[in-house]
């Protein structure tokens, strides 16, 4: 165990991931399912070769990775704004924020088929179901980070006359940041869910959500966890771009 703490990141990621794929190749076999119930770690890393061979994994990945990027980006540029309102006016509070949770009760995938109704196009009917998913949780936390601002600092900042512009920029938003960054890393995996959700509801030939159906439909399993994990290999990447941009932005921190 000590050794094992001792290793970087990718060291104990690597040693579980492969202690993951043990387990699973063990279950298989003692199991003894068949291939369209479970299939084990090396048929699906032989269908992996396939469909990466022929190009099919990569331009439905392409197609969904077009519609997560700006449904995030248009997500958590809409909640800025709209967090800072929110934090800062409790008229604007009252007025909106009943609506806004009240339509956190609705399910997106309730919400989605209306989508194809409103909106002609279907790759922006995807992108605005990605929208809708991330919007809430990034805008929560934006509001939560603008409110742990200590009350002393802001009276520190009147007391320098300083304008609302400076204190946004030198308090508000470098206080807040952890807490938005932190939800902007749900964001991010919620970008990947949400862009899965629109493929399921406005059906086309393309993206990881219309492989992931044919293959249910023709029972190749192993084909389903090529999607899965390429979709989890999205949602993690996306989160280490915001992580990587956490630790440029917060390095502020660590000099205190």
């Amino acid at each position: 165990m000590t050794w094992l703490r001792r290793q970087p990141a990718w060291v104990t990621v690597s040693l579980s991931f492969a202690l993951l794929l043990l387990l699973w190749q063990l279950l298989v076999l003692l199991g003894g399912y068949d291939k369209f119930i479970l299939p084990g770690p090396l048929d699906v890393m032989r269908q992996f070769g396939v469909v990466l061979a022929d190009g099919r994994l990569v331009s439905h990945s392409l197609i969904t990775l077009s519609e997560v990027i700006p449904g995030l980006l248009i997500g958590a540029g809409i909640s800025l704004p709209l967090g800072y309102l929110l934090a800062k006016s409790p008229l604007a509070e009252r007025l909106i924020a009943p609506y806004l949770i009240a339509s956190q009760a609705v399910p997106v995938i309730a919400i989605a088929p209306l989508l194809t109704i409103w909106i002609s196009s279907t790759f922006w009917a995807r992108v605005l179901v990605a929208v809708l998913v991330v919007f809430f949780p990034v805008l929560i936390n934006i509001i939560a980070g603008l409110r742990s601002v200590p009350h002393e600092l802001y009276e520190l900042m009147h007391s320098l006359h300083a304008t609302r512009w400076q204190i946004f920029h030198m308090l508000e938003w470098p206080a807040a940041l952890p807490i938005v960054l932190a939800g902007l890393k749900l964001g991010a995996t919620l970008s990947v869910i949400g862009a899965l959700v629109g493929e399921f509801v406005q059906p086309r030939t393309e993206g990881l959500g219309y492989l992931l159906v044919t293959a249910r439909y023709q029972f190749k399993t192993d084909l389903v966890f090529v999607v899965l994990f390429t979709l989890a290999a999205m949602a993690l990447a996306l989160y280490g771009l915001v992580t990587l941009a956490e630790k440029r932005l917060l390095r502020w921190q660590k000099n205190k």
